[in-house]
């Protein structure tokens, strides 16, 4: 038996808050629409993973969801106009990477990175 995809689902109470946030600043397609669950992505190839985290490094909470883009400060200029809630960074970290934290519009903290 082997892992084929990992998929995250947030409890949301109306799916299309999703929207803007994950599609029209993150830029991920939705792959899935059945108005009840939409599933958003991209047709990239990615790895599996999923992690474990007493915290979520330099003294911050846990997130939950780590999301690796390949431009950091313009995911960030993009949620800072949009009026989403910043809770930290961005900042270039000691493991070497570079992110913020931001809700999304159900509450979830969001670590948005890129490896520096």
């Amino acid at each position: 038996m082997k892992v084929k995809r990992i998929v995250a689902n947030i409890q949301a109470k109306r799916v299309a808050d999703a929207e803007h946030f994950y599609q029209r600043i993150l830029g991920l397609d939705v792959v899935m629409d059945h108005g009840w669950i939409a599933t958003y992505g991209t047709d990239g190839e990615m790895q599996v993973q999923v992690s474990f985290a007493s915290q979520g490094g330099s003294g911050t909470p846990t997130p939950d969801l780590s999301i690796e883009v390949d431009d950091v400060d313009a995911a960030y200029e993009g949620m800072k106009a949009a009026a989403f809630h910043i809770e930290y960074g961005p900042t270039n970290e000691p493991w070497g990477v570079r992110r913020f934290y931001v809700r999304d519009p159900f509450g979830k903290l969001i670590n948005i990175l890129a490896h520096l």
